[in-house]
């Protein structure tokens, strides 16, 4: 049996990010409108009514925008933990209450044969949660839209086998751009997003160099190119040892399409 994901898109329009493992089919966040993502999910020939469970990282509108309507349409449960429930209750409206599944951080559950372990992040969100997914000796972690990676973070993803990681900005590009004052402070901030240096400096201590796939997501479209991306940091993983060519597989995600669908 194999583990399958796919980033369906990443930004600040909309995320959602799709993983299979034996036989069962999860999404993670659905920040778009449900047509769109029931369009995401076909352009990896995945039909909307094959997917069993929804999980929600936080209640912001990029990323929870669809979830409700996917829910009622094809009868998913949608798992959050309770702030986030409460947090999201007028975005997503009405759903079933067989379909309402409250998490806590920090607390294993099991969702078929997939073991997943939610985690504390940092953002301006009620109560936002990275994930770690386990099947069999696979690990997936999911780390978005968080200020700072401490080493409480670090060492609950380290040994993934992919790293699905936030790059949202360059410093420079944030400090010198268009935003107004409040809301680069807002990005700056340790729950604000993570900066591409943030990002590859957290990874290159949890890496190992044993092909990892490393897929950098939530890239700002004002503040950030995504080969500046990938340049600076793939320059603080090399600057740990790890040749990204040869011991990694270091991606970009995208704003309006899917990545490939990576089998690991």
């Amino acid at each position: 049996m194999e583990v399958k994901f796919c980033s369906l898109s990443s930004g600040s329009n909309g995320n959602c990010q799709y993983l299979e493992a034996g036989k069962t089919r999860v999404l993670i966040d659905g920040g778009f409108s449900g047509k769109r993502i029931e369009d995401l999910l076909s352009s990896i020939d995945i039909c909307p009514t094959t997917i069993d469970y929804i999980l929600v990282t936080h209640e912001h509108i990029d990323h929870v925008r669809g979830v409700g309507v996917l829910s009622r349409r094809y009868d998913i449960p949608i798992f959050a933990n309770e702030k986030t429930w409460i947090g999201m209750d007028n975005i997503i409206g009405e759903i079933k209450d067989k379909n309402i599944k409250i998490i806590e951080s920090d607390k294993d559950f099991q969702l078929a044969d997939l073991g997943i372990h939610p985690f504390e992040i940092f953002h301006d969100a009620a109560d936002p949660v990275g994930y770690c997914i386990y099947y069999k000796n696979i690990k997936i972690s999911i780390i978005t839209d968080t200020g700072w990676v401490n080493d409480n973070m670090k060492s609950k993803i380290k040994g993934s086998s992919l790293y699905f990681m936030e790059s949202n900005h360059d410093v420079k590009m944030l400090k010198e751009g268009k935003y107004p004052w409040f809301l680069k402070k807002r990005v700056l901030s340790t729950e604000g997003h993570l900066s591409n240096l943030d990002a590859g400096l957290a990874l290159s201590e949890v890496l190992l160099g044993n092909g990892e796939v490393v897929l950098l997501a939530h890239l700002s479209k004002e503040n950030n190119i995504p080969s500046l991306a990938h340049e600076t940091v793939k320059e603080c993983i090399e600057g740990y040892g790890i040749d990204v060519h040869r011991d990694i597989a270091l991606d970009l995600t995208y704003r309006d399409r899917a990545t490939k669908v990576y089998t690991l």
